[in-house]
């Protein structure tokens, strides 16, 4: 699948949903960001910008990036309303083809899987590689299918935090694990039962230098 088809699936994904996602800010983001000094902030991989908001309205200025435009300009509403617009640079890119420079205190990569062909290792270590000295890399990931779908994209690859930390090919020394575990959290399914899913999560700090 070429960037140009991957577009285009994910711009499809949304615009069959009025909303695809709750709207609500990551859970994993909001226990190990909440105490974190604001700064700079990316957010990977934002969808409809829950997250980019959240990051907005605690003082960080964000770089926030997707591959479907329509999530996009549905985002950059939900931070007008929010009172944020200004803290925010939305940016259409897809990670496999280009990366957002500079440097920044949280790298934010909150559940970037996709059934379309992506090079996941590669985004995070070019992640790491974007986390300012002292600054924070936060990688959340499903450990498995929803519940509801057990045959859900059989063709991806959910790495443990452990295979996600091998995989970034950290120099020795340089970093330090703040966070690698696996943890449940209640979803809803799209008929509406609660059932619990499996996620995990990786914290690490860029040691200062």
């Amino acid at each position: 699948m070429d960037d140009t088809t991957h577009q285009q699936y994910w711009d499809s994904r949304y615009a069959e949903h009025h909303h695809m996602w709750s709207g609500e800010p990551n859970a994993v983001l909001v226990q190990e960001a909440a105490d974190l000094e604001p700064g700079t902030a990316l957010d990977l991989g934002c969808g409809e910008g829950a997250d980019a908001v959240w990051l907005a309205r605690r003082g960080w200025r964000v770089t926030a990036v997707d591959i479907s435009g329509v999530a996009l300009e549905r985002a950059a509403g939900h931070a007008e309303e929010a009172g944020v617009a200004d803290r925010v640079d939305w940016q259409r890119r897809d990670l496999a083809v280009s990366f957002p420079e500079g440097s920044y205190d949280l790298v934010s990569a909150q559940f970037l899987h996709s059934p379309a062909d992506m090079p996941r290792e590669e985004v995070l270590r070019a992640a790491a590689a974007a986390v300012a000295p002292g600054g924070i890399l936060l990688v959340a990931g499903h450990a498995g299918p929803p519940p509801w779908d057990p045959d859900a994209h059989p063709g991806v690859h959910l790495p443990t935090p452990d295979e996600v930390f091998e995989s970034l090919a950290l120099p020795e020394g340089d970093w330090e694990v703040l966070r690698s575990d696996e943890h449940e959290r209640v979803q809803t399914a799209p008929d509406g039962r609660t059932m619990t899913r499996t996620d995990n999560a990786l914290k690490l700090r860029r040691r200062a230098r």
